[in-house]
């Protein structure tokens, strides 16, 4: 067995043994049909690794605090689905230059306040990063929560994420990577 398979066999028993706020039951798993659909609508493709978790596990649910959104359709939680998260930051930041969102980076699961974790489908190892929206300025409002959403994972399946209790306050580091990919000349 490999080390995602290995990964995959943890999340879908955490999964199954664990319910994130407003969710009444695991979702089914998500179809090919459906994925395409997505990946089609965001005109770039899901990493392997995200896309096995909705193929294989289920279409959101589980995952640290509120869990994992759907991706494409809202389920009885109420929250709103990856790809609509996706094309409402993408629009809102057209309107609002100051605050544009990174083409690539999918909004996956929501953390309350406005706070996203997001993985950015753009890297090779689809880094995960924090949208903290409550800082004054964009580019102080992304953070690096995990190089990797294999690690990002890890850290929720082992319990040293920093929202969890035993980590609270933990410092993450900047997204450096903020303005190059939004394209927002620095200050002067």
């Amino acid at each position: 067995m490999t080390e995602i398979e290995q990964l995959l066999a943890r999340v879908s028993a955490e999964a199954r043994n664990s319910r994130p706020w407003g969710w009444p039951s695991l979702p089914e798993p998500v179809d090919a049909a459906t994925l395409a659909r997505a990946e089609s609508t965001l005109g770039f493709a899901v990493p392997p690794l995200l896309a096995a978790l909705y193929l294989r596990i289920g279409d959101g649910g589980f995952g640290p605090e509120y869990g994992l959104l759907p991706l494409l359709d809202s389920p009885p939680s109420g929250e709103p689905a990856v790809v609509a998260q996706y094309l409402a930051h993408c629009e809102s930041g057209r309107k609002d230059p100051e605050w544009p969102w990174p083409e690539g980076v999918l909004p996956i699961s929501h953390w309350g306040c406005g706070m996203y974790a997001c993985v950015d489908c753009r890297t090779p190892d689809s880094t995960v990063l924090l949208f903290e929206p409550n800082a004054d300025e964009a580019d102080h409002a992304w953070y690096v929560d995990a190089p990797t959403l294999t690690a990002w994972l890890h850290t929720w399946l082992d319990g040293t994420g920093w929202y969890d209790e035993s980590h609270d306050g933990a410092d993450l580091e900047p997204w450096g990577d903020f303005r190059i990919r939004t394209g927002v000349a620095r200050a002067q």
